[in-house]
């Protein structure tokens, strides 16, 4: 594994301090396009999201996450690189690196509950715990199918002895001493049986007994059925006091886990992968024809814009995109002047007739996410309404009615430096995530400015008459 050779003593050098070792470790990891994408994904991801910031460089990510734990990050991935590339078409190949970050994603949850310093370290044990298997896997297939021969699937490890003369614990560890990882990773990759803790026991004691459940947990999550569910309930319970922490707390971190691994991962059953394309590629069609019906409703308005007035623009506009973006619901408010006021007017979709009377609210501006798009006059689209950090940005009113809503879109009207109204869209739970593309909010754009293109048409006719009216 040259590659992984070449970059390993320098990420070491750099965790070793050598030189500025914070801008060295940046070096190392931008010199590699591949490991800085990963690491930024990674510093980013559920994983490590509890330090509620966006990373967008690698420096941020060292001076955020630490120069250790971006070398442990580092190694790990590289690692996984290396063997990807060594055997980019063995499913079963694959299927073990999975695993291994699999076992990565469960040992971060627990090192959380356990509020273990340097978390990072548990992680890279638990994705080398594994490495005899995977370099099994990746460099001697023939000898893997052998030991299958000997010993049935699930049951590799105990055959390994008889067929390749030595463990698969040992095979991992002699790699890894030969490519100088760190000592107390190494000792953190054995396997250990659960026990109650000894007068002894250590933090490398602890990085083993983590490092060996998350292993055994993740090969019982890979088939997401109840009898691995069983299998992850018993070493939970028989982990515990080993780890110190409660077993309902352990299983907890597991099924955070298993959450982030069923986004994140390809080939697992629990990822669904199948499913996955299935509803993506439905998700494509249903987007592809949906910005047809925007084109075609954003042209059927600019046909009648001279003669429309502005109800019936607005009605035009509320069905080309309830309809277009496939939304759950869709409501048009306007502006009440004299009674200070934003008020429901029309709407379509699941339930709305029976929300509209009650969907109102105060024009004078407070700090929430309707009043701010009204107030810049951009269209705003709310990926994550159920976001905690995101709650304090909703308005009492919508939390009392609209709350079903994960997503949302708000659509503002302005004449003239002032806000008349706007259209609110939303999709449940129901519809896959979402993202709008730059060709939808241009049509979006496009829309509002026909709307209000009628409305500066009627303030025109009506202040004109205004005018001639004798005094």
């Amino acid at each position: 594994m040259p590659g992984f050779a070449k970059a390993i003593s320098s990420i070491l050098g750099a965790m070793r301090g050598e030189d500025e070792h914070q801008f060295s470790m940046t070096q190392t990891v931008l010199s590699d396009p591949v490991l800085t994408q990963k690491v930024l994904r990674l510093a980013n991801s559920g994983m490590y999201s509890a330090f509620g910031q966006r990373i967008n460089t690698v420096t941020k990510a060292v001076l955020v996450l630490g120069t250790e734990a971006i070398g442990h990050l580092a190694l790990g991935l590289k690692l996984i690189e290396e063997l990807t590339r060594a055997s980019p078409d063995s499913a079963i190949a694959h299927v073990e690196m999975e695993k291994a970050v699999l076992a990565g994603m469960v040992a971060q949850q627990v090192a959380a509950s356990a509020t273990v310093r340097d978390s990072e370290e548990a992680v890279v044990c638990s994705m080398l715990h594994t490495l005899g298997r995977m370099m099994i896997t990746f460099y001697m297939p023939e000898r893997w199918t052998a030991l299958q021969a000997v010993g049935g699937t699930g049951g590799e490890d105990a055959a390994a002895p008889p067929v390749l003369g030595l463990t698969m614990e040992e095979i991992g560890r002699a790699a890894a001493e030969h490519w100088g990882l760190p000592k107390n990773l190494i000792n953190g990759m054995r396997r250990v049986e659960p026990a109650e803790r000894g007068d002894s026991f250590t933090h490398e004691d602890w990085l083993a007994a983590v490092s060996t459940m998350s292993s055994q947990c993740a090969s019982s999550l890979w088939n997401d059925d109840e009898a691995g569910a069983a299998n992850v309930r018993a070493l939970a319970s028989s982990f515990s006091s080993m780890l110190g922490v409660e077993p309902d707390h352990l299983l907890s971190a597991i099924e955070k886990a298993k959450e982030t691994a069923a986004a994140d991962l390809s080939i697992a059953p629990l990822a669904k992968p199948a499913e996955k394309r299935e509803a993506d590629i439905a998700t494509r069609r249903m987007r592809a024809e949906g910005n047809k019906v925007l084109l075609s409703g954003v042209s059927d308005m600019r046909d009648v814009a001279t003669t429309a007035n502005p109800g019936q623009m607005m009605s035009m506009a509320l069905e080309t995109v309830y309809q277009g973006l496939t939304f759950s619901r869709a409501v048009a408010f306007l502006r009440n002047r004299r009674e200070n006021k934003y008020i429901a007017k029309m709407g379509l979709g699941n339930g709305v007739k029976d929300l509209i009377g009650g969907l109102a609210f105060d024009d004078t501006y407070s700090a929430n996410v309707f009043h701010a798009s009204l107030g810049s006059d951009r269209v705003i689209f709310v990926e994550n309404a159920h976001d905690t950090k995101f709650a304090p940005k909703l308005p009492q009113w919508w939390k009392e009615t609209l709350s079903s809503a994960r997503s949302f879109v708000i659509l503002p009207l302005s004449s003239n430096g002032q806000p008349v109204g706007f259209i609110y869209g939303d999709w449940d739970d129901s519809f896959p995530a979402i993202h709008l593309s730059q060709t939808e909010f241009a049509l979006l754009n496009d829309l509002r400015a026909l709307i209000v293109k009628t409305v500066v048409r009627r303030q025109q006719v009506e202040m004109a008459a205004a005018a001639a009216k004798p005094r």
